[in-house]
């Protein structure tokens, strides 16, 4: 698709929206009813919710009717922190979630394929405004006006992208393991006890199933801070469908499934490894080479619930987020030089109160 083909089809998006019956004012979906809803007249609406979402075989990745373009669906730039969300088009004056800042423009990228699967967000902004209070509040360092800045007005619900991979893998392996002993070796004044290693030479084939290897394709929100709020049960999700989203932003991914695959053999390979190792009784490892083989490759790509919030303090902002189905929280936050002067200040007035003790008692 040419440049202008593209332009053309985004300006002939048609919004994509749920019209309450009762008012005529667009409905949102409300996590905890696990329907659509109308904040003006409190009506509800149901939309149908399927299960059995399909996971495509790796190699049908290519030429895949599964991929396609969102037409219904408008991506957005912002230019301060250059994170991509996808809104519907009527969702125009937006702030970007991870920096706080309004330069977020409409641009002409097509939001991309189509999600497999979605786990929908299970609470509201409320609720995860106080699963983010009682984190903070575990960060003793914290200041205590950044606690108190935590509101609903710098949280937003963001599906984020991922994709999940299955895989079952045969390895083939050789290395060599070893076990310490100790010995009392010498004699008179030179005895004394050593330590040495008996070393082992293993191999053998190793046989491991991975179900939704989960792998994060987006960088702003990447692996680290994915498996700090992880887990996400991607068995249970949903079919994709747009009523999922609306009141909710998506956030683009920027990753594409060659690279993601690539991580997940990495996590796979920790993992046979592992699986290996734990067949034998050993101290050290002196080297160990695993040559793995993988079958029935699945994927799907899925949309995770997560709400991310943003805290500028100080001239520099501070992410926390929260996952939209657990309320497992992770995050930064600024640390209090007084509070630190202060902790070190009493630490050293403590040691200072032994040492004095000591000192006393060894005069006495």
């Amino acid at each position: 698709m040419s440049n202008l083909q593209a332009k053309e089809q985004l300006n002939n998006t048609q919004t994509k929206t749920e019209k309450c019956s009762g008012c005529g004012a667009n409905m949102k979906f409300n996590p905890e009813l696990q329907k659509l809803y109308c904040e003006h007249c409190e009506s509800t609406k149901e939309f149908e919710q399927k299960v059995n979402f399909h996971e495509y075989s790796l190699h049908e990745v290519i030429g895949n009717d599964y991929f396609y373009n969102r037409e219904e669906a408008v991506v957005f730039n912002c230019s301060n922190c250059g994170a991509k969300i996808v809104l519907n088009e009527d969702q125009s004056s937006i702030v970007c979630p991870f920096c706080g800042t309004s330069h977020v423009q409409k641009t002409e990228e097509l939001a991309g394929i189509k999600p497999t699967a979605i786990q929908p967000f299970l609470f509201g902004i409320k609720k995860a405004v106080e699963y983010a209070k009682n984190w903070a509040k575990k960060r003793f360092f914290a200041p205590r006006a950044f606690k108190s800045t935590l509101s609903p007005n710098n949280v937003k619900g963001v599906y984020t992208p991922a994709f999940t991979f299955d895989s079952e893998t045969s390895s083939s392996y050789y290395g060599r393991i070893g076990k310490r002993h100790t010995r009392t070796v010498g004699s008179g004044k030179n005895k004394r006890t050593e330590t040495y290693i008996v070393w082992r030479t293993i191999s053998g084939n190793f046989n491991m199933n991975f179900d939704d290897v989960l792998i994060t394709a987006g960088t702003k929100f990447d692996q680290s801070k994915l498996n700090k709020i992880s887990p996400y049960d991607t068995n249970s999700g949903k079919v994709f469908t747009e009523q999922y989203m609306l009141g909710f932003m998506g956030y683009h991914y920027d990753r594409d499934i060659d690279s993601c695959w690539d991580e997940a053999k990495i996590v796979i390979d920790s993992n046979i490894k592992r699986g290996i190792l734990r067949q034998y009784n050993y101290d050290v490892v002196d080297y160990i080479n695993i040559s793995t083989t993988h079958e029935n490759v699945k994927y799907k790509y899925v949309l995770l619930p997560v709400y991310v919030g943003n805290f500028p303090f100080k001239k520099k902002v501070y992410n926390f987020y929260v996952n939209g189905a657990t309320g497992k929280t992770h995050g930064k936050t600024p640390i209090s030089f007084w509070k630190v002067f202060f902790t070190v200040l009493f630490g050293l007035a403590v040691l200072g109160g032994i040492a004095y003790l000591i000192y006393m008692g060894n005069i006495s």
